[in-house]
C-alpha cells in the first residue's frame, strides 16, 4: 500500500494518508452459479414448450425446400378422400407400414404432405399424428409458392 506524507500549512504537522487501491480480482463465482442455474432451467424448460407433432411447416410466401438427390416421398390427400403414396393408392390402416418399408430403403427420412384445399384440418392432423406415432418426425406440408404474405414484409 502507498503511504503519503502530507504537511498541513497551518498546523504545520505531518499527517499520513493512505491511497485507495483499486481491487483488480473479479470474483466470478456468483456468476457462474447464476449460469448454471439458467442453464439447468433451459434444459428443463426447452422440450416442454414443444406441443404436438413437430412439423416444419412451411410458409406460403417462403422458398421451396430442398429435398436433396432422391424423388421426395409424398403423402398426397385428396378432395375425394383417397390417400396416395406417391401414385399408390393406400387404404388408410396400410400408410404407415408402407411409409416404413419405402423410407427403410432411402436415404432421406423426410415425408412430404401435399393436400387439398378442401380436405378437413382435422384430416391432415390425423395423417400427421400417424406418421408422428410411426416414428418419422421429419413432415413438411407441401403448398403453392405465390401467396399472401399476410404482412409478413
Amino acid at each position: 500500500m502507498g503511504v503519503e506524507v502530507v504537511q498541513t500549512e497551518r498546523t504545520g504537522k505531518r499527517r499520513r494518508r493512505r491511497r485507495a487501491r483499486p481491487m483488480s480480482e473479479i470474483n466470478v463465482t456468483p456468476f457462474v452459479d447464476v449460469m448454471l442455474v439458467l442453464l439447468i432451467i433451459f434444459m428443463v424448460a426447452a422440450p416442454l414448450q414443444t406441443v404436438g407433432v413437430p412439423v416444419e411447416l412451411p410458409r406460403t410466401a417462403a422458398q421451396a425446400l430442398e429435398s436433396g438427390q432422391e424423388e421426395p416421398l409424398t403423402v398426397t390427400l385428396t378432395a375425394d378422400g383417397v390417400t396416395m403414396i406417391q401414385t399408390t393408392e393406400v387404404a388408410d390402416e396400410q400408410i404407415v407400414p408402407r411409409l416404413r418399408a419405402v423410407l427403410s430403403e432411402r436415404a432421406s427420412r423426410r415425408v412430404f404432405i401435399r393436400a387439398d384445399g378442401a380436405i378437413p384440418y382435422a384430416r391432415v392432423v390425423q395423417v400427421m399424428g400417424a406418421l408422428n406415432a410411426a416414428g418419422i418426425t421429419d413432415i413438411g406440408l407441401v403448398t403453392d409458392m405465390g401467396g399472401p404474405r399476410l404482412g409478413g414484409g
